[in-house]
Parts: C-alpha cells; structure tokens; sequence
C-alpha cells in the first residue's frame, strides 16, 4: 500500500485518527495538507506549506511521517513547543497508530543541568541573595533525582533565573570527556538516545547552532534522518542568521572572567594572579563598553565604516585591541597551569576563541554580511549574513548525504503571494514544491475588523495616548478580554502605563503589561482572570507576543494592533536588506517592507479565533491600511472579516460580545 493510501485512510472519519483526539472530525485542509507530505516524502522533495490556523498542521506532519518507517527529524520554533509535541501529541499519534517508533527529545546545553557546574557554583565562595540560594538549593535537591537533567521539569524556575548560567554548561566551557561527571551528563546521555531513536523533537535554535559549529549532535544524526521537518518554519530565517554570523558581546567577556577566577582560586590558588588577569580583561571590557557610552540603551549602532555610527575610529580601535591583549595574555597565564585540570584547557580555548573575535572585528566585514552594535547593559557586536539562502542551498539541500532527504516547511504565516516568496526566497527554497491551506473558519460570522478614523496618524506623537484612550472606552465595553500589541517597546510603555491609570480603581479590570513578569505566567493570569467570570484582564505587549499565543474561547475577544508593524527603516539589518534589492533593480518597499508588514500583521491577527466557536474583533489604529493604496495588500493577507465602518458599529459588536459572555457565564 502506498504512503498516500495510508494516510487517506489514517485520516477518513472512522480512520485511526479518531482514535488519536477526542471528538476527531476530519478536515478536507488538513487531509490535502497530509497528502502533499506524504507524496513529498515518498518523492524525497522540498514542501513548504502554508496551513491557516485551525487546519491541524501537526496531524498533518506527523502521520505521514511516523507511517512512512524513515528516521525524522522535527523541528520547533521554541522549547515550550517542543515539550508539547514530544509530551503530548508525538504520544498520542503513535499510539493511535500503532507504530513501533523510539521517540526521543533533543535540546540545547542550556537546557540541561550541568552536574559539574552545578557543583562548582556549591562550592563558590561569591556571596549570593538569600533567594538566589534557596533556588540553588532547589536544584540541588532536583538534580539527585531526575533522569533528564531538563530544567524544564523544575517548578518555579525562572527562564531569566540569573543562576542559569551557573548551573549548566557552553560549547566554550564544557569539558568534555575529561569531565569528572563525563559518564552521568545529561547533555550527552540526550545525544545518545537521540542517536539511538526513530523521531528526534529538536528546536530551530539548536538547529541551527549545530549548522554553525558542528557541536551539538545534530551534526552527527541529520546524515541518518530522511525527512527532516520545521514547524513555526516562519522563524527559520532570522533565527538562521542568529547563529551563522558572529557575534561579541562584554557579556561573553565578563562570564568568561567570573569562570576563570572561580577555577583559578578553587584549582591552582597562587600559582597565577588571578586577581591581575581577571582584572585585565574586566577592564579591557569596561572599555569596549564604555564606547558607546552616550548611546541610549536599545540602540542599533550601524557599523559600515571603520569604527560604528558615533564612535571614534581611534577609540574603537583601541578598545579592541584592548580585549585582544587582555585575552591573549589570560592564554599565556593558562598555559602555565593546563595540566592541573581539564577546566584551565577549555578556559584557555575560550580565551583565544574569545582574542581571536575581537581582532575579526578589527577587520572589515566580509562580504553579503552587515555589522551593528547592540547597546544595552552589555555591548553585543554583530556581523550576520542578510538570509540564509545560501547555507539552505549548499548544507542543506545540497548537501542530503548518501540518500535523498524530505523537507517539510509548514508553518500558518509563510507569505501574502502565491509563491510565498517572503519565505521561500531568503530560505533559498525557490524550487521547492509550495502548498496554501485555507482556514476551516468562517472568519466572516465570527469576526470583523475595524479602523478608527479619528486617530492621530502614526507618525504624530499624540497616536500612542490617543490609542490608549480608545482602547480603554472599548475595554470598559466588553469587560477585559482584550489583548493590546504595540509594534515598539516605547508604545508599550505609554500604551502600559495609561491603561493601568486608567482602571487603577477599577476592581473588575485588571491591566497586565509585558515585562512585568514571564511571558508563561502572564499568558497563564491573562487566560485566568478572564475565565473566572469575576474580573476581566487586558495584556499589553510587543514582540514575541504577536506569535504563538493561544488564548481560545471567551477569554480573548479583542484584539487592538496600534499600528502597521513596518520594520524600522534605521535598523542596519533592515537597511542591508533594502540596498541588496534596490541594487538588484528591485523595490525594497514592495519586497521587503510591505511583505514582511503582512505577514507580522497576519500573525497579530491570528491570536484572536483559535477554534470554531471563538468570536472577536480585531481593530488596527492606523489610517493608512484604509486610506494608502497598499493598505489594501496588507487587508487581503487578514482573514476575511466583517468589516466595520463607524465606532457606534463597533461599540454594538462588542455589546453583542459581552452579552454572549454574560449568558454563558450564567
């Protein structure tokens, strides 16, 4: 029986699948989604598909997959979607299917305690906060026990716990195998089942890390896997470019300075100065830091000259070669004492990685790469490629070993064309085989979009208080269940900071506000506290919120965008991008700001109806998506909603809304 027979029945009403989910109902998108996989696996070819939300992408994915008997490789865009497609859905199919797969769960160093570390950050004599040693008492504790090693599993743990760092290992400062915890590290013991199993779960960052440096284990099962697929494949790009450049930061520096004087007074005390080497290289960081001290933190330094916009040639220079010193003569101190343990052999690898960078940046950039500095509490120097079209092409499909590989690309934002060029073209994916699938939603009855027309336009200062007064008018209206994206983190704040005055007495409203907590524990309180009935919750956020936040049902039924998200025009990466295409005759309007506008809007748009049932408004303050002609590109790349056209149309809707609510409560 072929693939695509398997599948087709897999997926028919009484199929396998209804055995896999409760109240399985098959969709004709996410059938046509499965068939094209599965012809795409059976013709060892590239697929990249669009599936709109709704349509059940990972189903698709999977069955044809997991029934095809190849090795697979499966790529998410974040940990926490890693964990639900391992601890969840992987589960659920293979024993739905009735497939003898080994599954096995693969993620980066940081994710894993480090035994070795762990018990060096004991033994530190560094002073700590009572809260900064009750959780490291915590792991301790943890560590005896689990099998894994995935901080993940620790409860209470914050991702932006500063003792992270301390407690799990770098590519810089493992040891290896002369590691005295070598045979019990859960790094390795991840890789080894990784090694040993039929579907591998990974995340793009680890991906793409490994593509880079060869080091992660990835590098070693990718010749084995046949079909190899990215899911959230949207991310792929700028993650991509994350890690096949090169970067610098103070931060780098400092930790590399905390480590070595850690190791030095534990393991070799007297021997070296410690003190005066470690202060060397603290200095020399503080300098390159102090270079663009005037600058405001957030900053994107361009650096297309000798020296970044605003510093000094001379002072820049000399700052690099500042830390370039400074890490050449922590080398020659290490070499002195490399034989007592294996921590001063990685220690003085970590120096000369680190010397060797800063004189790099001393050169001229290479070609088809732009340079920037990050500025804020660190200096974060960058030199990264504009796409990565070229590694996709050369050590990915040109490069599928002794067989033929599948490659799958799905995610529910790719484009706003046919070709799915925003995607397809910096992926260097032009000849891959490309797939739309609509939304099994009726997006006409169960939602409808609205743009004010009285607001200020988003150039006038006035436009982030004018949205904010808006917004709370309607937030009044349907009781909370409303969600605020900003496209800067600046709107974020006055946005923030207006809505929270504004309900600061109101004792059935509550204002949530990025940043004031971790992004799952405001998601969490958000769905929370619109769920009891008792008191309804606004989340005002920017960035990584736009994506990847499912708040189905009643509990969101507003969404407010506050204005077209462009990318900035001074952002280096975006200006790199914009003179490659004027440069090749084309318009970096048309190709490259109005495509990446739509798929960002369509993206904000999509956390709104997340099931059948949901209904909600979406309203974007910004005159130009009704009043410029290529407002009408970014509304055709919306699901077709209602549209409204006056205020007193939307203050009906979200009346009918609350009434819904109310009676459902009841």
């Amino acid at each position: 029986m072929s693939l695509e027979l398997e599948v087709e029945e897999a997926f028919a009403p009484n199929g396998m699948l209804s055995r896999a989910a409760d109240q399985f109902v098959a969709r004709g998108g996410q059938t046509e989604m499965a068939l094209a996989v599965a012809r795409a696996i059976e013709d060892s070819e590239a697929l990249v598909v669009e599936a709109s939300t709704g349509v059940g992408k990972t189903f698709s994915y999977l069955v044809p997959a997991l029934l095809s008997g190849e090795r697979v490789l499966v790529s998410t865009a974040t940990k926490a979607l890693q964990d639900q497609l391992f601890g969840r859905d992987l589960p659920r199919l293979v024993e739905a299917l009735g497939v003898p797969v080994r599954t096995a769960l693969l993620k980066g160093r940081a994710s894993y305690v480090c035994l070795h570390r762990l018990a060096l950050a004991r033994q530190d004599a560094s002073p700590v906060d009572r809260a900064s040693a009750k959780s490291l008492a915590k792991i301790e504790e943890w560590a005896q026990f689990t099998k894994a090693g995935d901080l993940a599993e620790l409860p209470g743990l914050d991702e932006r716990s500063p003792l992270i760092p301390l407690v799990t290992s770098t590519r810089e400062n493992c040891l290896g195998a002369q590691c005295p915890q070598f045979r019990a590290c859960h790094v390795n013991l991840a890789r080894r089942e990784a090694l040993a199993a039929d579907v591998v779960v990974i995340n793009h960052h680890l991906f793409f890390a490994d593509l880079a440096v060869r080091e992660s284990g990835v590098a070693e099962l990718l010749p084995s896997v046949r079909i190899a697929i990215f899911d959230e494949a949207h991310q792929l790009n700028e993650t991509g470019v994350q890690f096949l450049g090169r970067n610098l930061t103070t931060g780098q520096l400092l930790d590399f300075c905390r480590d070595l004087l850690g190791a030095g007074l534990q393991l070799a005390r007297g021997l070296v100065d410690w003190q005066g080497v470690v202060g060397a290289c603290e200095q020399a960081a503080r300098e390159l830091r102090l270079c663009a001290g005037k600058s405001y933190p957030g900053a994107k330094l361009r650096w297309t000259a000798q020296a970044p916009e605003g510093i000094g040639e001379a002072a820049w220079a000399a700052a690099l070669d500042g830390v370039h010193a400074a890490f050449a003569q922590a080398c020659v101190a290490l070499e002195t004492v490399g034989e007592i343990a294996p921590d001063f052999v990685r220690l003085h690898e970590r120096a000369a990685g680190l010397a060797e960078r800063a004189r790099s940046f001393a050169e001229p950039c290479e070609p088809g790469c732009v340079r920037w500095v990050d500025v804020g509490t660190q200096l974060r120097l960058v030199e990264s490629p504009l796409n990565i079209a070229e590694a996709v092409k050369t050590k990915l499909l040109g490069a599928s070993g002794e067989s033929a590989k599948s490659w799958i690309f799905t995610s529910a934002t790719l484009g706003d064309d046919d070709k799915l060029s925003w995607f397809t073209q910096p992926c260097g994916l032009d000849e891959a085989r490309v797939l739309r699938v609509g939304s099994p939603f009726d997006y006409s009855q169960q939602s409808a979009l609205y743009i004010p027309q009285n607001i200020p336009k988003p150039s006038d200062p006035s436009h982030p208080a004018a949205v904010a007064k808006s917004a709370a008018e309607w937030i009044r209206r349907l009781g909370g269940r409303t969600m605020v994206l900003t496209t800067t983190l600046r709107a974020l704040r006055t946005i923030g900071d207006a809505l929270q005055l504004a309900f600061e007495n109101s004792g059935d409203i509550e204002v949530l506000v990025q940043g004031a907590m971790p992004k799952r524990v405001l998601i969490e309180r958000f769905r929370q506290g619109n769920a009891d009935g008792q008191r309804g919750c606004v989340l005002v956020a920017s960035a990584s919120f736009w994506e990847g936040i499912d708040v189905p049902g009643e509990a969101l039924q507003l969404v407010i965008i506050d204005k077209l998200p462009f990318p900035p025009p001074n952002d280096p990466m975006a200006e790199a991008r914009s003179r490659a295409l004027e440069a090749e005759g084309r318009s970096s309007f048309n190709d490259y700001f109005l495509p990446e506008a739509a798929v960002a809007l369509k993206q904000g748009a999509g956390r709104l109806i997340r099931r059948e049932t949901d209904q909600g408004v979406l309203v974007v303050c910004d005159t130009r998506l009704s009043s410029m002609g290529y407002g009408k590109r970014l509304v055709r790349a919306l699901p077709p909603m209602e549209r409204l056209h006056s205020e007193s149309q939307l203050l009906d809707r979200l009346d009918a809304l609350t009434r819904t609510c109310t009676r459902d409560c009841q």
